[in-house]
């Protein structure tokens, strides 16, 4: 929030203690822009996403997600429920 916009190699990761749906739910109120909104469960398995729109209430994944990556919108086509993601140390 406060952002004017997103980078397209830009992006945020947000954790949170335990899998849950409520808790990994997330508000686009004061956001200016869209962004690609993917919830990852503990093991980092893709299990929901969307394209969040600016200015609406709330989002929640379909299942229980501890990991939210937000991202710029151009970036669904590298993302798909199923995959596996792996972080590394840059």
């Amino acid at each position: 929030m406060g952002q004017s916009e997103i980078r397209e190699n830009e992006g945020i990761a947000l954790v949170q203690k335990t899998e849950d749906r409520i808790g990994s739910s997330i508000h686009m109120l004061f956001m200016r822009f869209d962004i690609l909104a993917i919830w990852l469960n503990s093991q980092f398995i893709v299990v929901d996403l969307i394209i969040a729109k600016r200015w609406r209430p709330f989002y929640l994944p379909g299942v229980p997600a501890r990991f939210i990556l937000e991202v710029h919108p151009s970036q669904k086509p590298c993302f798909f429920i199923g995959d596996k993601l792996y972080f590394e140390d840059l």
